[in-house]
């Protein structure tokens, strides 16, 4: 079966390689310091990815996420009551919240150790992908490729994405780990239906799977069948009329025209599942806000996506000249990504190994998509949304690199193998000197140590003053969002039962004059001035603190 190719191979090379193991106790030795060896080296990956992601403040969108978990951990497993934003992470991130929450309780720095967790996880699952059906010396070439382009991430925009906001980084494992079922095991009848069920999974999570999942896996299944048609054709001399080269083309790659229908029955029953979570009383989703942005703003959306790959991959010329320097070395994994992005594009349509061609279209698709949407109006802040293209790039470069690199007298592993060595030492200096970086604490804790200190202890003001000060003070102290016209609820992330005044009292309002997007919020006077005059007015730093003697939550709107 031609389709499978890549898969066929893995009997044949697994035995191969396990032929040339050392047995005996010298070779059980060996395996169990290997094993020691990679487990060490996780370990330590996870340290460092938790000390970088404390260098960037943790801000309400995590606060948010942390309470949802504390909510389902304590018996609201529906999240009812609950609106979401346009991603509900409900089968992702909020299981692992919930289990760390177990463990290590609700506090800001969960938010830190779940995403350090999660990243480490797409390091290593990118890490098997790309190992493939090889093994023993040819596998760790592909391995340190992959491993290398990623495990250094940027300080800034780039821990934000990758290290802290629970964007769709955390949706790359799961999809990863369904491509590893589909590069691993032969092509038989369970695996379109363990494909489906994974796919289905991460589909109720986050709908971007349909276009860096589903999609891609769609369309490289009916390249594969149409090509295997075409050779039918050509091959068949019984003529168009009799239509066989059409059977057997189909015949021939049932297994592609399987995963194809398999990807497309996991996003109906994504759909329906969701649709029986809202039917049964559980948590509210907001659409996708995907919108085409007027065609004047595409080439700045383009020079924004731009930043956000660079910064993606650790490249985004910026900070004091040692940072500058360490972005100058990370190009070599750009580099590596579009040549290996440009090899199976320019043999595409005849490119065997099945896994390359979907990462390629999942990668070019999430971009193409991305940069004429008005998601691409914000700063490269929202390279969350293809954040996946860093690890299906790197994990690209070394399924299609790779062999180059370990060739014995290759031109490529003459002057290429010393370049790549000397980038991975760039690269392992970049992520001590991030993890060096001093720690910083959440988002307006300035504040909630004056509200505190004041007996102030529930208000209301703007979405990112609320739910990181209530997590970020153990509860002393609860913020409620509002939207700025009407200081009526605001209704991303944020549960019902917030605002009913029979149970929860608000007695202050929160205002920030500070620049920024995760700061500036003022509301509109005329709303305010509807509460009536204030008993007392507090200025701190940015902030203005108007309160009142009354409960703001049972004031009309």
């Amino acid at each position: 079966m031609a389709a499978g190719s890549a898969q066929d191979t893995l009997g044949g090379d697994a035995r191969s390689a396990s032929e040339q193991r050392p047995s005996g106790p010298a070779g059980i030795r060996r395996r169990v310091l290997t094993s020691a060896a990679i487990l060490l080296a996780v370990g330590l990956l996870f340290v460092a990815y938790l000390q970088v992601s404390r260098t960037y403040p943790e801000n309400s969108d995590e606060s948010n996420i942390l309470l949802m978990a504390w909510d389902m951990l304590h018996g609201n497993v529906l999240l009812h009551g609950w609106s979401l934003s346009d991603v509900s992470f409900y089968t992702t991130e909020l299981p692992q919240y919930v289990m760390l929450e177990r463990f290590i309780g609700l506090h800001t720095d969960t938010a830190h150790v779940a995403a350090a967790m999660t990243y480490t996880l797409v390091v290593l699952f990118a890490a098997l992908l790309a190992r493939g059906s090889t093994a023993g010396r040819e596998a760790w070439p592909r391995m340190l490729l992959t491993t290398g382009i990623m495990f250094a991430p940027q300080l800034g925009v780039a821990v934000f994405v990758l290290l802290l906001s629970v964007g769709h980084i955390g949706t790359a494992v799961p999809l990863m780990l369904t491509w590893l079922v589909l590069d691993r095991f032969k092509p038989c009848w369970p695996v379109p239906a363990i494909v489906g069920v994974l796919l289905t999974w991460v589909l109720i999570a986050d709908p971007l799977v349909l276009v860096v999942g589903v999609v891609p896996l769609i369309a490289v299944c009916a390249v594969r069948v149409i090509r295997g048609m075409t050779a039918a054709r050509r091959q068949d001399g019984r003529g168009l009329q009799a239509g066989g080269w059409l059977l057997d083309g189909v015949a021939a790659h049932r297994y592609e025209a399987s995963l194809a229908v398999a990807a497309i029955l996991a996003e109906g029953l994504a759909s329906l599942i969701n649709w029986l979570l809202r039917a049964s009383g559980g948590f509210i989703v907001h659409p996708v806000g995907y919108q085409l942005a007027p065609l004047r703003t595409w080439p700045k959306h383009a020079w924004v996506t731009g930043e956000g790959l660079l910064a993606l991959f650790g490249a985004k010329p910026q900070g004091p000249a040692v940072e500058l320097i360490f972005a100058l070395v990370h190009l070599a994994g750009v580099a590596l990504v579009v040549w290996a992005m440009c090899r199976v594009a320019r043999h595409f349509f005849s490119w065997t190994d099945m896994i390359s061609q979907i990462l390629l279209v999942a990668m070019v698709l999430n971009v193409v998509l991305y940069v004429p949407s008005t998601l691409a109006d914000a700063t490269d802040l929202n390279a969350r949304e293809f954040a996946v293209v860093l690890p299906f790039g790197a994990v690209l470069a070394a399924r299609t690199l790779a062999a180059g690199l370990r060739a014995r007298g290759s031109r490529q592993r003459k002057w290429l193998a010393p370049v790549l060595l000397a980038a991975l030492a760039g690269y392992a200096a970049s992520l001590g000197y991030a993890a060096a970086q001093p720690s910083v604490p959440a988002a307006n804790v300035q504040l909630g140590t004056f509200l505190a200190a004041h007996h102030l202890t529930s208000g209301i003001g703007g979405y990112w003053e609320s739910s990181v000060v209530t997590v970020g003070s153990d509860g002393a102290v609860t913020i409620r969002a509002v939207a700025p016209g009407s200081l009526q609820p605001d209704l991303w992330e944020s549960k019902s039962a917030w605002y009913d005044p029979r149970s929860n009292r608000a007695t202050f309002l929160v205002t920030d004059s500070a620049s920024g997007f995760f700061n500036h919020w003022q509301p509109n006077p005329a709303a305010v001035a509807a509460f009536g005059r204030p008993a007392r007015i507090y200025h701190i730093g940015p902030y203005t603190i108007f309160v009142w003697d009354k409960n703001l939550l049972a004031e009309p709107g």
